[in-house]
């Protein structure tokens, strides 16, 4: 190991501009009265999304006896849910999330992340609100805003909600993608692949971009769009190529919601992946009564990247995964 991997991995200089930046965040909010909260980093249950994987571990009695098995969360939507159904009104949260398996220029295990609620705001709304965040904190011009399906037409002059195979596999092969596997069957992941190398890296470049309704098999824990049923009410955030945030007008239905829970384990089941513990406390929150509401998980170190024109992750952080 070299000697000088105890030394942090951002500048002292950078790490005093994310300070001042993160000051001005919370006073966005404060602004906004907006309450600041924090729910726990251990939870007893974790996701079933198949895209994402989960650091465990164990707490372990003073007997030496009982064993608890929990995770790391890999973000705080679930506890920040159970604060909305007991009426909390908006909140906001600047929080250390875990992914495991993720590590790379914009991705470290340990990162932070701002996740934000309006109750009460539709996605249009909210979106809205983002892009003022934006314009304050970025300091730059007023967001650009386009559906998923305008997006593919704009790029591949096809509609991603009525494609088929054939049409897709014609796109990979002028793209040179045919060494890649495991989507060639399916259409939803087909197209998440295109989107993923061919479109993301390539948008948002003047100011921000919001991509809009989602196929709604990628909907998550979104609802489907009341007009359009093959789409949801879901965004994504777009700056420089680079991916800041994922939002939704959020799914209240409890029996949907674990309908997609399960459905979830029955795609890691048949793809070799272990099968996750659903979280009950949140359906029981769910169950109880989710206001309507909107709400947004932002990258706050790609936030800070952008800012201080930083071209990898380790240069806004303290310490990198391989200083840790």
């Amino acid at each position: 190991m070299k000697k000088k991997n105890w030394k942090p991995s951002a500048s002292i200089k950078n790490l005093i501009k994310r300070s001042k930046i993160i000051s001005n965040i919370r006073l966005f909010f404060s602004k906004k009265n907006i309450l600041e909260v924090e729910t726990p980093i251990l939870s007893q249950s974790t996701v079933t999304d198949v895209n994402l994987v989960s650091f465990d571990t164990n707490y372990i009695s003073l007997n030496n006896v009982d064993k608890l098995k929990l995770w790391l969360i890999t973000s705080p939507e679930y506890h920040m849910k159970r604060l909305l159904a007991s009426e909390s009104g908006p909140i906001y949260q600047i929080c250390r999330s875990f992914r495991n398996k993720e590590l790379g220029r914009y991705h470290n295990p340990e990162f932070t992340m701002i996740e934000w609620y309006q109750p009460f705001y539709s996605m249009k709304e909210f979106i809205k609100e983002i892009d003022e965040f934006l314009q304050v904190i970025l300091k730059c011009d007023r967001s650009d805003k386009i559906s998923y399906q305008d997006l593919f037409i704009e790029f591949f002059k096809i509609d991603p909600l009525c494609t088929n195979l054939s049409e897709l596999h014609k796109i990979s092969k002028k793209l040179n993608l045919d060494h890649l596997t495991g989507f060639e069957t399916n259409i939803n992941k087909f197209i998440q692949i295109l989107f993923t190398l061919n479109i993301e890296p390539n948008i948002g470049k003047e100011k921000p971009l919001f991509v809009y309704h989602f196929p709604s098999e990628q909907a998550s824990l979104a609802a489907i769009n009341l007009k359009d049923s093959r789409v949801s009410e879901r965004f994504e955030i777009f700056y420089k190529g680079i991916e800041l945030g994922n939002g939704f007008y959020e799914l209240t239905d409890p029996n949907e919601q674990k309908k997609r829970f399960i459905k979830d384990n029955a795609e890691r089941f048949s793809i070799n992946l272990p099968v996750q513990k659903i979280d009950n406390l949140f359906l029981n929150a769910l169950s109880y009564g989710l206001p309507p509401c909107s709400g947004v998980a932002i990258g706050l170190d790609r936030l800070i990247m952008l800012i201080l024109k930083k071209k990898n992750i380790n240069d806004v952080i303290a310490f990198s995964f391989d200083r840790c």
